[in-house]
């Protein structure tokens, strides 16, 4: 048996304690329904910004919508975490930050999948995969192929 870098497959849905969805928050948690990572941007300066609110951090525009971004990002900062936290997430599995590249003023946290977990590295170039728990579609990541 090998080390899976997440173990949220793991995990059954009862155990997971799902994200509040709110109305600026709500297309970020339902867009994997359609395999899409909506992150907030600004229609008046393209700025994407995470979390999701009512107006842009950088011009103050209140012109702001979610968007589709690629899912392709990078590695920025991981742990592996080594204690049960959680009912579902039997350890060890990683954490980690992700710069999305389209968007690189977004760090999302996540889970890295579908990989050993000493195989996770800064640098390492990922694509998201979204798990879904009842209405709510987690973004997580694998490495990406090649």
């Amino acid at each position: 048996m090998t080390e899976a870098a997440g173990a949220p497959a793991h995990a059954r849905p009862d155990d997971r304690v799902l994200p509040e969805r709110t109305s600026e928050s709500d297309a970020f948690w339902t867009g994997g329904a359609n395999d899409q990572l909506l992150i907030h941007r600004c229609t008046a300066c393209s700025h994407f910004f995470h979390p999701p609110a009512p107006a842009c951090f950088r011009c103050r525009s209140t012109d702001v919508a979610p968007a589709v971004a690629s899912g392709f990002a990078t590695v920025a900062a991981f742990s592996i975490n080594a204690h049960q936290w959680l009912p579902g997430f039997p350890p060890p599995y990683v954490v980690a930050i992700v710069e999305l590249d389209d968007a690189t003023d977004v760090r999302l946290t996540t889970n890295v999948m579908d990989c050993e977990i000493h195989d996770v590295h800064i640098g390492m170039r990922v694509e998201v995969l979204f798990e879904q728990w009842e209405d709510v579609w987690i973004p997580v990541f694998r490495p990406v192929a090649g």
